[in-house]
This record gives structure tokens, C-alpha cells and sequence, in this order.
């Protein structure tokens, strides 16, 4: 039987901000594989994620199969929308959200890692925002799309460029992991604020950074997951949970995806499995992608 073992990895996750994230099931597998876990939270998320992990009502949710919790290494302030400090402005220096935090830029968060432990192994990007998400792509903003797109997609282009100096040539490789969706290739409706659109940078972002690191044998793929009632995907549509029925009965497997199996997909490309796996776009989404409805 071959087995996941990532012991003695360095992983880095950005975007947790609860428990019922992909990015917490994430990081739950990548400690049960041996993995030694860092969070990269916003600023503004750190005190709940921080109660998730000490609360006696969410050890249920801590539990990693062999009955131990997940405890991550370090849980530190990450904002994707900024790649160093000198890229915040004054007012938001000033904002008690995020004045208690000396740094919570990308950069700076990635240093603070690769520093203390020597190197990272794996990098995780699970970050998507937009503050306009439940209007149409027509009625989105400039402001807003162009917000959408650097947090969205940009910052797996900024997290990689920070972060590839600690990845290069780690013993067996490194894997920079994203997820995507698939209103990055098709067209659906709900999925507003301009994030169809920057889901479809972030997938052609993902395979050009695969070119630009690869020379270090760090790799770069992308996990588009099907549908699921997240927190951040129930506040995008009050129907969500219709979307996801659609979905289960029209994929050829007839059944909704569940987070565990995005997680079990992220550690197959964060293995040795996958070595000579890079720029490519994993469907963890029981087919549903293949079909015409």
C-alpha cells in the first residue's frame, strides 16, 4: 500500500477563517500526513480562528483521524491585498483591526515562515474576495473588479514570488496548490463581483508560474472544486444549497463533493506522487465539469 507521508514538510496555508473552509480541511490532512502547519489568516479573522482552535465546542471539528487535533505551528495576520507594508495605507495602519499587528503582509508573512523553519515546502492559496460578489458581472464596479482581481488572483502570483526563494530545491520538491472554480471557464450566473473573471486569471496565472519556478522544482497546479455550502458560499447566494442539488444530480458520480475529498486531492499534488505533476487544473468535482448542462 503506498501512503502520504509529508513529515518533516513546512506548509504554509492562507485563507483560513473558519472550520468548514477547504483551507481548514486542508490543513487538517496536511497535518495528519506529518506536515507541520502555518495559517496565513486576515487580520480581521485571526481571534476566530484562534477560538476555533482552543474552543471545547469546536474539538469535534479539530480531530484528525487518529484522534489527535489539529495544531497549527503558527497562526499569523496575512491581507493578500498587500505584498509588503509599505503598501497599506495610513488609515488602514490606524484601524484597531489591524494596528494590534506589526506585519500582515504577504511578504512579510512569508519571510516570517521561511525563516523561522528553515524553508517551505508547500504553499496552499485559498484566498477570494470580492465586496461585490452578489451583484452580475455587469453591475460590478471598476473599483470593485479591480479589488476582486488583486486579492483573488493577483496574490497567488505575489505569495509564489515570496515564497520561491524558500521553496527552491527542497529535498523532493516543493507544490504551490490554489483552488479555482469552475466559473473560471463558464459561465455562471450568480458567481459575481468579477470573480468568474478572476478565477479564470488565476488558472492562467497558475500555469505561467509553473514555467517561472520550475526551474527550482517547485510546482504549481490548481484544485477547481465543485460546488460547496461554505460560509463564504452561502453568503453569495442564499440558494446555494440548490446550486450544489443541480450539481449532484447532473455529475456523472450523482453526488455533491465533500471537503475531505478536495483535501485527499491537495495532498496527492503536495506528495512525491505527484512530481513530474505541474500547471495543470485538477476537477475534484464528481465530473461535473465534463458535462454539457
Amino acid at each position: 500500500m503506498t501512503s502520504i507521508d509529508l513529515s518533516g514538510k513546512i506548509a504554509l496555508v492562507t485563507g483560513v477563517g473558519d472550520n468548514e473552509s477547504f483551507a481548514w480541511f486542508i490543513s487538517k490532512a496536511l497535518q495528519a500526513a506529518g506536515a507541520k502547519v502555518a495559517l496565513a489568516c486576515h487580520p480581521r479573522m485571526v481571534s476566530i480562528v484562534e477560538s476555533i482552535l482552543t474552543r471545547d465546542g469546536d474539538r469535534d471539528s479539530r480531530l484528525l483521524p487518529d484522534g489527535s487535533e489539529f495544531k497549527p505551528v503558527k497562526v499569523l495576520p496575512c491581507d493578500a491585498s498587500y505584498d509588503t507594508m509599505d503598501d497599506v495605507p495610513a488609515e488602514v495602519k490606524a484601524d484597531r483591526r489591524y494596528a494590534k499587528f506589526p506585519e500582515y503582509s504577504i511578504k512579510g508573512t512569508v519571510d516570517a515562515i521561511g525563516q523561522e523553519f528553515g524553508g517551505i515546502d508547500i504553499l496552499i492559496h485559498s484566498v477570494a474576495f470580492s465586496r461585490e460578489i452578489t451583484k452580475s458581472l455587469i453591475d460590478t464596479s471598476r473599483k470593485a473588479y479591480h479589488e476582486a482581481m488583486g486579492i483573488s488572483s493577483y496574490s497567488l502570483v505575489s505569495l509564489t514570488r515570496a515564497a520561491a526563494p524558500y521553496m527552491a530545491n527542497r529535498p523532493g520538491g516543493a507544490s504551490v496548490v490554489g483552488l479555482t472554480y469552475v466559473a473560471g471557464e463558464r459561465v455562471v450566473p450568480h458567481y459575481g463581483g468579477g470573480m468568474g473573471t478572476c478565477k479564470a486569471a488565476l488558472q492562467m496565472d497558475a500555469k505561467q508560474l509553473a514555467w517561472f519556478v520550475g526551474d527550482r522544482n517547485v510546482r504549481v497546479n490548481l484544485i477547481s472544486a465543485g460546488p460547496y455550502a461554505s460560509r463564504a458560499a452561502r453568503a453569495i447566494n442564499k440558494d446555494f444549497d440548490k446550486l450544489i442539488e443541480h450539481a449532484a444530480a447532473h455529475s456523472p458520480l450523482r453526488r455533491p463533493i465533500g471537503p475531505e475529498e478536495v483535501a485527499n486531492a491537495t495532498l496527492y499534488l503536495c506528495s512525491p506522487l505527484a512530481s513530474a505533476v505541474t500547471g495543470q487544473i485538477l476537477y475534484v468535482d464528481c465530473g461535473y465539469n465534463v458535462m454539457g448542462n
